[in-house]
């Protein structure tokens, strides 16, 4: 695995558990938590959304994970490590269960294979298989479902080196932080001023 393409990073470190409160909701599988006097932001483990730009499934899915951790809520952090941002990789869990896995059981998530090593990797495949089944969320277009968010990325990116674009965001001339965040993922890593793994928190 080649770190500049990685999304999380293939460490394997002890799972912790944490209670923290949601802040706010970035996309379908980020959100960011208040954990003592820190806040953090928390990248859902075991599961890839729909990008924002992948309309309308970026927006359903975030709104379902907003449905599912509402701001203020208590959420208990199952965490799994750190990726190359500096995000906390985690699964969710509240009074409703798992988060992650609901999200892949309502169609508005996929099970991220790359990853699935740190996780319930049989129970994740299996609400995605019955997801597909029922042709709810991202699989009601059909069978196949829509482009996979990291067959998206990777198109994006190579469109971008083909076509030479070097352009350069101001956090105040994005729109939301939804799209910062997405902006950094794509490597934009200025926006990131402090360091800490998330983009433009002027922004939230």
């Amino acid at each position: 695995m080649k770190a500049a393409s990685a999304l999380l990073l293939p460490i394997c470190l002890t799972t912790s558990v944490n209670a923290a409160q949601v802040v706010s909701v970035g996309d379908g599988d980020t959100i960011r938590v208040s954990e003592g006097s820190s806040r953090i932001t928390v990248r859902l483990a075991c599961i890839d959304a729909p990008e924002t730009s992948q309309r309308p499934w970026g927006a359903r899915s975030t709104a379902l994970l907003k449905q599912l951790t509402p701001v203020g809520s208590e959420v208990t952090l199952r965490v799994k490590t750190k990726d190359r941002y500096g995000r906390t990789v985690a699964e969710l869990l509240n009074r409703r269960g798992n988060v992650n896995q609901l999200m892949v059981e309502a169609g508005q998530a996929f099970a991220y294979r790359r990853y699935l090593r740190q996780c319930d990797s049989q129970r994740y495949l299996q609400l995605e298989n019955e997801a597909q089944r029922q042709g709810i969320g991202v699989w009601s277009i059909g069978p196949s479902g829509i482009a996979r968010p990291w067959d998206y990325r990777r198109g994006r990116r190579s469109s971008s080196s083909s076509s030479g674009t070097s352009r350069k965001y101001r956090c105040k001339d994005i729109g939301s932080w939804s799209r910062a965040q997405e902006l950094l993922a794509q490597g934009h890593h200025y926006l990131d001023g402090d360091g800490d793994g998330e983009a433009c928190e002027s922004l939230r």
